[in-house]
């Protein structure tokens, strides 16, 4: 195992508030933490229901916080790794975000599915209470929603993000001036309406215990601390804190009954900025404790932040961590190539080929160790989308792939491994296609180095008979020379006459022009 001391940096960029944790980190799951900040941004404010755009005021916001954020992990000499979820990645605006957080502030967003949100949430929680052995429920309320995941030794058995958060529902339902009755049942029906099916999946599949993280499960933590302490202020470690049904619901009337921010200001152990959503976050959590019959929760006081921690740490140290951690992303993809027919030994061959050639370009295509992943993906799924139709079946599985819940990956390297595999025939990458040009330059880029080395591989398979046992490449100052080793019982007609017909986006990307020698074996 590798022996490294290094300080990494992580940002929840939530619905609510972002999250900086700085830690120095020995090992694939040894961290300790050194500097933590929270400011309370509301990214998703002026959109009552869906979040269909980010506010400039929000924006504003958000990228002074962040500036702010790197300044301190620049300061620990620390990597800075910032995932954003629902508010991010449900708005129509978010690649305009994306594009000014990283011109203002040099941080790149990641934007991640809500299962994947759930995973890092577990893999936090696995770190800050001992139920890896246990078939846990995991539930995290945030601002924008609620993720619900089983989880058992590490391993995922069920996950589902749902549109319900503290910040959501207040801005649906209870924004103004007092609660009311009428806008309180209103509120309850719609949260029950839409977890009842999901109570009812999760209760089916059974679980030993149940953990909360993350805003409004910490506050109510907090609160039922200072009413059986007798304590004023929230400065108290909850984790492994355990709270009964009964307790809860003496605070769930106690929020409830105080009608006015104002008021609800001064419950003992409630930070001021989230008295104006914590009645929304209690009712999600009521409707939770009710559908669930849940009678005890323990609270995590890790959950994402810490989760993109471990989930960094353990792909740094892939080659000396357990399978359930470093295989997940390869799983994902397996068991996406697996869920539709196609030819998998064709497209098998070409991945394998096609990190064969990655790696003897280095030179060329100068990008790292993720990309080669992200061809190997792309290689491995890019005629999934015969399961729909031959034709035009790389549009298909851009869509297939684009549209899959890969854990693992988040929602920029999904969308990579998609072009790259659209873009494997046909027309090449333009700023015409309006998914391609919403891209960042950057990730433009890589698309087009990949789809290239891609194209020229899956020519040299076209017939789909493995003509083509190994490639040897030699790059010259005008030229790339491909030596191809072939069977010597084969005839590499068509896969030579192909290459002739697809290596134009090679040529055009890497500016220099393929050249090709055969060699019998």
């Amino acid at each position: 195992m590798k022996k490294v001391r290094k300080n990494i940096a992580a940002v929840d960029v939530g619905t609510n508030s972002f999250h900086l944790i700085v830690v120095e980190a020995g090992g694939p799951d040894k961290f300790e933490i050194i500097d933590r900040e929270r400011e309370v941004i509301r990214l998703g404010e002026g959109n009552p229901g869906d979040i269909k755009t980010i506010n400039p005021d929000a924006m504003k916001r958000a990228i002074k916080t962040l500036k702010s954020f790197k300044g301190i992990s620049d300061s620990h000499s620390a990597p800075l790794r910032a995932v954003a979820t629902s508010a991010v990645r449900e708005s129509s605006n978010k690649n305009e975000f994306i594009k000014r957080v990283w011109e203002e502030t040099g941080v790149e967003i990641e934007i991640i599915s809500g299962h994947e949100e759930a995973r890092l949430i577990y893999l936090g929680v696995l770190k800050s209470v001992p139920i890896f052995d246990i078939r846990t429920l995991v539930i995290d309320i945030g601002g924008g929603s609620t993720e619900f995941l089983i989880g058992e030794k590490g391993k995922t058995l069920f996950s589902v993000s749902l549109k319900l958060g503290a910040v959501r529902l207040m801005q649906k339902f209870l924004e103004g001036p007092e609660l009311t009755d009428e806008s309180i049942q209103e509120c309850r029906n719609w949260i029950h309406g839409e977890l009842f099916n999901v109570a009812e999946a999760i209760k089916e599949i059974g679980f030993d215990s149940c953990v909360g993280s993350s805003g409004t499960i910490m506050a109510t933590g907090f609160m039922i601390e200072a009413l059986q302490k007798g304590r004023k202020s929230n400065d108290v470690i909850l984790n492994n804190y355990e709270f009964a049904r009964e307790d809860f619901l003496k605070i769930r009337d106690e929020v409830l009954k105080r009608k006015t921010e104002e008021k609800r200001r001064k419950i003992p152990g409630l930070d001021d900025k989230r008295a104006d959503i914590i009645p929304a976050g209690i009712i999600i959590l009521d409707e939770i404790f009710e559908l669930l019959n849940l009678k005890r929760m323990m609270i995590s006081s890790y959950a994402l932040r810490e989760g993109i921690i471990i989930d960094t740490l353990q792909k740094e140290f892939s080659e000396s961590i357990e399978p359930v951690f470093s295989d997940i992303r390869k799983n994902s993809i397996k068991h996406l190539a697996e869920s539709f027919e196609y030819d998998h030994h064709h497209c098998e061959f070409v991945a394998s080929l096609s990190v064969q050639l990655y790696d003897q370009l280095k030179p060329l295509h100068m990008l790292d160790d993720k990309c080669r992943e992200y061809l190997y993906a792309a290689a491995l799924l890019h005629d999934i989308g015969y399961q729909i139709s031959h034709t035009n079946h790389h549009h298909h599985s851009f869509y297939i792939i684009k549209n899959s819940e890969m854990l693992g990956f988040n929602e920029t390297e999904i969308s990579v491994i998609a072009h790259v595999a659209r873009y494997h025939r046909k027309s090449h990458p333009k700023q015409s296609h309006d998914e391609f040009s919403s891209l960042t330059e950057k990730t433009q880029t890589i698309i087009k180095k990949l789809a290239a080395i891609l194209r020229v591989v899956d020519a040299l398979d076209r017939t789909h008979s493995n003509v083509i046992l190994r490639i040897d490449s030699a790059i010259k100052k005008n030229e790339v020379i491909l030596k191809l080793v072939t069977d010597e019982l084969k005839d590499p007609e068509i896969e030579l006459w192909n290459l002739e017909r697809r290596k134009g986006l090679f040529e055009e990307v890497f500016f220099k022009k393929i050249e090709v020698e055969i060699f019998k074996k």
